[in-house]
């Protein structure tokens, strides 16, 4: 081949390298400036989108934003609710625990008390007994003396304060024997009576309310 159209082929050759080389590197640019506009586009639409979610934010309903409000403190006022509840439950249990301690110290008081009114009464009886052995001894010319007289109406006065307590004397001559009521001391035979019928009464019972102070002591027919 000559020489000068090999140089020339050669020269073709290097122009279409370079050209090719120009067009890489044209399209390289294009493609960075292309990327740079799709980042900067990417970014605007960002921003309009934050830009356009805060004026939704302001432009919202104030019919929703209070209603978001009710319900935050409708979970508050719940909570709240819930702390009263217990309260109040806990209230009423420890008033139904009070009424009960009221309740039980009230009846072992009315307890105490009784048992408090029953020795008294033990210790009145023997003395209600003499004056009415001191009476029953008086015969019938010195029943009108004054002092007899007021002998008895001591007595009286003091049955009566008794009864108004609570202290009443056990029915028991013609009843039929009850260990609950009587104690008996003797048999004897009777034929108006039915076997196991209280003949005779050796000395006065007295029950204080629903309680037996004293048996009454009886005779029984056989």
């Amino acid at each position: 081949m000559p020489e000068e159209i090999k140089k020339e082929t050669i020269d073709n050759e290097t122009a279409e390298t370079k050209a090719e080389e120009i067009e890489i590197e044209g399209a390289d640019e294009k493609n960075t400036s292309e990327a740079e506009n799709t980042e900067k586009e990417v970014a605007a639409e960002n921003t309009a989108k934050a830009e356009t979610s805060d004026e939704e934010a302001d432009d919202a309903d104030p019919a929703d934003k209070d209603e978001k409000k009710g319900l935050f403190k409708k979970k508050k006022k719940d909570k709240k609710d819930e702390q009263i509840e217990e309260l109040n439950d806990r209230l009423k249990r420890q008033m139904a625990e009070f009424e009960n301690f009221r309740k039980r110290t009230e009846k072992e008081k009315t307890q105490m008390f009784d048992m408090g009114a029953k020795t008294i009464i033990e210790k009145i009886l023997p003395v209600v007994d003499n004056f009415e052995r001191g009476l029953a001894a008086v015969s019938e010319d010195q029943k009108d003396d004054p002092f007899i007289t007021g002998m008895d109406k001591i007595y009286k006065q003091m049955m009566a304060e008794l009864d108004a307590v609570g202290v009443k004397p056990i029915d028991c001559i013609g009843q039929e024997f009850d260990p609950d009521f009587h104690n008996a001391v003797m048999q004897v035979e009777n034929d108006e009576l039915e076997s196991g019928t209280v003949a005779q009464e050796l000395q006065k019972g007295y029950m204080y309310k629903d309680t037996v102070v004293r048996h009454s002591m009886v005779s029984v027919v056989q």
